[in-house]
Order: C-alpha cells, then structure tokens, then sequence
C-alpha cells in the first residue's frame, strides 16, 4: 500500500553525532529536514555499551532543540523514576524492549499518561507475539535491524521478512501504529526497506558520517517517491 509522503519520518540517533558539540551538530541534522530525533539509552548491562541520560536530553531542550525526541531505552530493567526523569527532561516518545521488565502493560500506561507516546522495540528474534495485547497501548513498534548495543553495524537482511509481518500485523488491527526500522539502514537498503512496510527510519551514521547532512537526507526523502 502507497503511503502519504507526510506519513514517513526520518529520525537521525544522535548517537552518531559529533557530542564536542552535540547542540550544534543536532541543530544542523533538524536544519537539513530531520522529523524527529533518536535518542539512545544504554546501560552497559542490558547492551554492552553506555551512553546518555536524561541530563543530556535536557541540555538539548536548553539549547533550543524543539522538534519531538524519542527515547529508545536500552536498560534492564526499567524503572519508574527514569521513566519520569526522561519525561521531565523533554521526551515526546519513550520506547522499550519488552525483555527488559515483567510488567510491559504497566510501563505503557505510565507513559502514556504522561501525554508521551509509547514505542516497544523489537530485538532480531525477537517474537511478534510479545505485541498481541498491547497492541492498543502502542504508538510506535521499532524492529531492531541489528542488535542493539553499537552504531555502525550492516543491516540484518532477514529482517525484511519481519518488518512484512510486522506491518500485515498493523494493518489487521484497527489502531494508528508507526513502523520504525533501527540500525545499518542506507542508501543501498532503504527502499527495501520501505518497500516492506516501513514508515519511520532511524539512521545514524549514514546521515551523521555525511559530509552534507541536508543532502543526505533529500536523497533518503526522493527515493520515497518511487
């Protein structure tokens, strides 16, 4: 099925951006047509790797960052408190890993009473059946392409086949759900990608490893046209 133009989303993760000067090089991505900002969490423990917190996040709403940022946390287990400390900071979409709590239904409802939306992200294997009561909780399902922990890595070809489902999923239920793929997307794989089902793409390096981020992105956007 064609989709709207308005209705695909390119969201760049800062974790590939330059962070000696992390306000300006954000600036810079939104400038050259950016819809929505990436903001990965990791914990050293649920991933192998340690990243950002709600301090940075707040930093960026200082500076001036305006357009809606969404959270992807990386954590185990999640917590109230992050949670509330994300959305105090300025988060407009927090999503989780539904292997990082017991208690999935309840983390959703707790974001979404905070007026943010709400995303579960899906590791490579990762079961679809992990969506099926939660369906009308979600505003967002992300589908790891990779396996969360690192930027840079190639993109998991067998994940087309999942994104396929994930969409045929979406399209037999009767809520408004974004499909956002997350990790090694590029200009070879990007229109297999939408091809699939997609409408929200989370690229980091092939965007922020640019030369010229406002052609980059143009060059993501033109190839949705065909």
């Amino acid at each position: 099925m064609k989709r709207d133009m308005k209705e695909y989303l390119i969201e760049p993760s800062i974790l590939a951006a330059d962070f000696s000067k992390l306000g300006e090089d954000v600036s810079n991505v939104i400038s050259a047509g950016a819809d929505v900002l990436h903001f990965d969490v990791m914990d050293n423990h649920y991933v192998p790797n340690l990243s950002i917190g709600p301090m940075v996040l707040k930093s960026l709403r200082n500076y001036g960052i305006d357009i809606p940022i969404n959270v992807h946390l990386m954590i185990k287990p999640i917590n109230d408190r992050l949670i509330l400390d994300f959305l105090e900071a300025g988060a407009t979409g927090i999503s989780f890993h539904p292997e990082s709590t017991d208690h999935v239904d309840r983390f959703l409802q707790l974001i979404k009473e905070h007026g943010c939306k709400t995303g579960l992200v899906l590791n490579p294997s990762t079961d679809l059946s992990c969506l099926e009561y939660v369906m009308h909780k979600i505003d967002v399902i992300i589908l790891m392409s990779v396996n969360p922990g690192f930027g840079g890595q190639i993109f998991l070809p067998e994940i087309l086949r999942k994104i396929t489902q994930t969409r045929k999923l979406i399209d037999n239920n009767p809520y408004d759900i974004n499909l956002a793929v997350d990790g090694g997307i590029n200009m070879s794989n990007f229109c297999k990608i939408c091809e699939s089902g997609a409408n929200v793409f989370i690229i980091g390096s092939a965007i922020f490893n640019a030369s010229n981020y406002h052609d980059v992105i143009y060059n993501f956007r033109s190839m949705l046209l065909y």
